[in-house]
């Protein structure tokens, strides 16, 4: 079949293809640590982050924090840049809570990367509440200069689970944060998680009904991964939840995209934990043989993105 968002096999709208057909060129996203906190780990709205996040603040392969934004960026270009010496690329704040900060501060870091050859773009990672009026107004005053989107963490629209792993915001201040970047024309990405302690496959289906039915431009689908050091470890050793299997995963990623608008950009389709970090589980430490099953899975089904949303 052919999937009117691929010129590929694949039947879904990956982020390459979006890039691709956008800016006419390979684009790769850099990831930064430009050394923000977190409003959730510093007593602001909670302690002690979401149970899941390392130290690192969900910026595992981020840069180094300890050298500036401008240093971070040249380092990675320079090894992406001798197998891709022609390639654009979009700056994304990654750790931690990228808008959690005065707008002059915010202000400067964004516009150092964005001022360097080829960089035709932003993505900042936050929270949905770490976005003063203030920050607002700046990123609609940016999103005209540049291609913007903002990443907003939900991971799930279950209040329980919410609570369960630390988040300190509701679905409500979410949903309203949705909103308030859209009547700017910012684009907003979601993360989500599968595989949170105790959701089961038909709740983890729920969030992305819910989150199709907003207006999001894209969606990143993680699986949880079960880092040393974290809350979660602790949880997991105490309770001994139920890790998704490899198929579990496939199986569900593969519902879940059929109840997504074929419009809305796939950004991710599983995890990519640092392997030494790793607890479980151990089938994430083999992602494109997730991805390559989430491909055999849709076309074995002769499904593709948006195939439920007639049902």
């Amino acid at each position: 079949m052919n999937f009117k968002y691929s010129d590929s096999n694949k039947r879904y709208h990956t982020l390459d293809y979006f890039y691709k057909h956008k800016f006419n060129s390979k684009v790769f996203k850099v990831s930064l640590n430009a050394g923000f906190s977190c409003p959730n780990i510093d007593g602001t709205v909670g302690f002690g982050g979401c149970i899941y996040c390392s130290k690192q603040g969900s910026g595992e392969f981020a840069g180094n924090k300890e050298d500036n934004l401008v240093k971070q960026f040249y380092d990675i270009k320079e090894i992406i840049s001798k197998k891709w010496p022609n390639s654009l690329y979009i700056g994304y704040f990654q750790a931690n809570t990228n808008t959690y900060a005065e707008v002059s501060i915010l202000k400067q870091k964004y516009e150092s990367i964005l001022a360097l050859k080829n960089v035709v773009g932003l993505n900042i990672a936050t929270r949905p509440d770490a976005i003063t009026n203030e920050c607002l107004n700046y990123l609609e005053e940016l999103s005209k200069k540049t291609y913007l989107t903002i990443e907003l963490g939900l991971q799930t629209i279950h209040e329980n689970t919410s609570k369960l792993i630390n988040r300190c915001h509701t679905l409500e201040c979410f949903s309203e944060m949705v909103k308030k970047l859209r009547e700017k024309n910012i684009n907003v990405v979601v993360h989500i998680i599968n595989g949170l302690p105790f959701e089961t496959k038909e709740m983890m289906i729920e969030t992305v009904k819910f989150l199709n039915n907003l207006d999001i431009q894209g969606i990143k689908i993680h699986m949880l991964s079960v880092l040393k050091n974290t809350n979660l470890e602790i949880l997991y050793k105490k309770t001994n939840f139920h890790i998704l299997s490899r198929e579990e995963y496939v199986d569900i990623v593969c519902c879940q995209l059929e109840y997504l608008r074929p419009e809305i950009v796939i950004n991710r389709i599983t995890g990519d934990p640092k392997i030494e970090d790793l607890i479980e589980p151990n089938w994430l430490t083999k992602k494109f043989c997730v991805l390559n099953e989430i491909d055999k899975e849709m076309k074995r089904r002769n499904s593709y993105q948006g195939k439920n949303l007639k049902i």
